[in-house]
């Protein structure tokens, strides 16, 4: 049997064991000791002739980490606040922000109706307010007020907390202070980056400003509704007065406004304004500020005065006239020539006939105009149906064709051409090349008088007398010297009044008729008061006709309504005159009329038809405008 020579141990070590540098024999040997080093390993696990290796420390790799990240971390923060507060405005200038100028519009009372731009009052102290005016403030929208740094943790908290039960958001956190810095300072839009801004800006207020300078700027910038910023311009909007006056129960509505200035407004939801001025007085109650009796006994006081007129169309009319004499960039208060009384019997009529009669007959709007005859002045203006559903002044803006109320132009051109109310004109068939109008009852009256053909709009009658007067051109331009603006046709069918008017001009031109012979002009402003001066010139009346030529025509427009077409619009013991008018296939029905007053004479347009041309029912000029017509002024001009 072959047998393995024998190796002495120490001959083994050194074949196992790498040779000390200065003792490494050969280097044919190393391949051997590399392998024998890969594969010889003791019980520990280290291999043979190694010396043991320390253990990795784990807790200074995890430590040089955790300080490289804290490093990095520091750094991307620092930037990225900085670049959150890259564009954050300068607080010490904010406090001056611009706004844009006011324009507060007033009846002719004084009461205001309309308002555009940002309105502000009186910057007031704390101490030129009544104490529950504040104290309703903190009560309601920030009740830690005093404790808190400017953010309050706990009420964040608490409104997460409500917000999570209500499954929505139904409390906000926001401080007052936060408010300030938000409102004067940031948008409204809802990013990261204004956010922090308005940390950082909350924050600076409160080490600049004391707690009472910051809720008295909170105070007196606060957007409370239709324009209003602060509490004073809303007490003089809301209730005519200063914030200085208000009682305990209209400092809470005040109070009440910011959570939705809108929503809760007094002139747009009276009923949301009472259920919240409620609740703040209930918050005041339950933080002290004041006894339950007295929140209770202030609760049944809340009461608001009928909303007023809507009157929208007249305010945006008044105040794009206002444009050309109000200083730019200055706040403006305008007194209108507006009633607001009579402009809510105007709105509650229209309401009343286009929800009965009107709807009936396929009535989808009416306009309606009334002046004062002596001096143009506006007193009432519905420009339709309802201006929140449709704003377009269908009064100043719609050019519609007048039919048979142009008809009074024609006979003031014969009178000027020298006939008479009691001179006749021949009511019998006519033909014009191959134009044959008729009458619209179909009937021909022959000679009859000027006065006749007038109260029963006769067709025939009125061509004869355009062209006696000398033809369409010599009647536009009569026409125009009274006030008529829009182009009318060159052609015999002006006689049945197949140019385009507007109501506004129509009215203003009848106003010459009903005021012995002065055009004048529509006006919608009596007065301008602004910061810097104003040159305000008020039209004056002009005469265009002759006395005795404007007594005719009245006496002929009376007997319209005393036995002709008009009879719908007549008044017991009443005088009034004026012309009803009917385009072809029902689409437009017209009256204008005057009717003589305490106050002097009135003249009131009313013009009915549908936006799209949809035909009405049968509706004439005589028929239901003339019925509006007479149940406005019946309410509007006294005896």
């Amino acid at each position: 049997m072959y047998r393995a020579p024998r190796i002495a141990p120490d001959q083994l070590r050194r074949r196992i064991e790498p040779p000390l540098p200065a003792q490494r024999p050969d280097p044919a040997w190393e391949p051997v000791e590399e392998q024998y080093e890969e594969h010889y390993e003791d019980e520990s696990g280290d291999e043979y002739g190694d010396e043991p290796k320390p253990k990795r420390r784990w807790g200074r790799f995890l430590l040089k980490w955790l300080l490289l990240l804290t490093v990095w971390g520091s750094f991307a923060g620092i930037g990225a606040l900085v670049w959150l507060a890259w564009n954050l405005p300068r607080p010490e200038t904010a406090l001056d922000a611009t706004r844009r100028p006011s324009l507060t519009l007033e009846d002719r009372s004084g009461q205001i109706f309309a308002t555009y731009g940002d309105i502000v009052g009186d910057s007031l102290r704390i101490a030129d307010m009544p104490a529950f005016l504040p104290a309703a403030a903190v009560a309601v929208e920030d009740r830690r007020f005093y404790a808190h740094f400017g953010i309050d943790l706990i009420g964040i908290a608490r409104a997460a907390w409500v917000n999570i039960k209500a499954g929505r958001l139904v409390q906000g956190g926001s401080t007052i202070t936060q408010q300030v810095a938000k409102n004067l300072f940031l948008t409204s839009a809802k990013t990261l980056r204004r956010k922090v801004q308005e940390v950082l800006l909350t924050l600076w207020l409160e080490q600049h400003f004391s707690k009472q300078e910051i809720l008295e700027i909170w105070l007196n910038r606060v957007y409370l509704g239709s324009g209003a910023w602060g509490v004073d311009a809303a007490a003089r909007l809301y209730f005519g007065h200063s914030a200085r006056d208000l009682s305990l129960w209209q400092a809470a509505v005040i109070a009440g406004l910011p959570q939705a200035p809108s929503r809760f407004s007094p002139r747009v939801n009276p009923g949301a304004a009472a259920a919240r001025a409620r609740e703040v007085l209930n918050a005041m109650a339950a933080s002290g500020a004041i006894t339950a009796e007295l929140a209770e006994a202030n609760i049944n006081l809340i009461a608001f005065p009928p909303r007023p007129a809507t009157a929208g169309w007249f305010a945006d009319w008044a105040a794009e006239r206002a444009e050309a004499v109000i200083p730019a960039d200055s706040d403006a208060a305008i007194r209108t020539t507006l009633d607001l009384k009579m402009q809510a019997v105007v709105e509650t009529r229209i309401a009343a006939m286009l929800d009965g009669p009107g709807a009936a007959a396929n009535v989808g709007q009416v306009a309606v105009i009334v002046l004062d005859a002596a001096t143009g002045a506006v007193r009432a203006m519905a420009g339709g149906k309802d201006y929140r559903s449709s704003p377009f002044n269908r009064a100043v803006a719609a050019r519609r064709q007048p039919g048979s109320s142009f008809k009074p132009f024609i006979w003031l051109a014969a009178l000027e051409a020298g006939a008479k109310p009691d001179d006749t004109v021949l009511d019998a068939p006519i033909k014009l090349g191959t134009w044959s109008p008729g009458n619209f009852d179909g009937k021909f009256r022959g000679t009859i008088t000027l006065e006749d053909a007038l109260a029963h709009s006769v067709n025939t009658a009125s061509i004869r007398l355009l062209l006696q007067a000398g033809g369409p051109k010599a009647v536009a331009a009569t026409a125009r010297r009274l006030g008529i603006t829009s182009s009318l046709p060159n052609n015999d069918t002006l006689a049945l009044g197949t140019g385009e008017v507007s109501l506004l001009e129509l009215a203003g031109a009848y106003c010459t008729f009903f005021n012995g012979g002065l055009k004048v002009l529509p006006r919608a402003i009596e007065s301008v008061r602004t910061s810097k001066p104003v040159d305000l010139i008020l039209p004056a009346p002009s005469r265009v006709i002759e006395p005795d030529q404007a007594a005719m025509m009245v006496r002929m427009l009376a007997a319209v309504v005393a036995r002709g077409s008009g009879t719908a619009a007549a008044l017991p013991g009443r005088f009034v005159a004026g012309k009803s008018g009917t385009t072809q296939d029902f689409k437009d029905a017209w009256f204008i009329g005057g009717i003589a007053s305490g106050a002097g004479s009135m003249v009131i347009g009313v013009w009915m038809g549908n936006d799209d041309n949809t035909l009405m029912r049968n509706v004439t000029g005589g028929s239901l405008p003339a019925r509006l017509f007479r149940d406005i002024a019946v309410e509007i001009a006294p005896k």
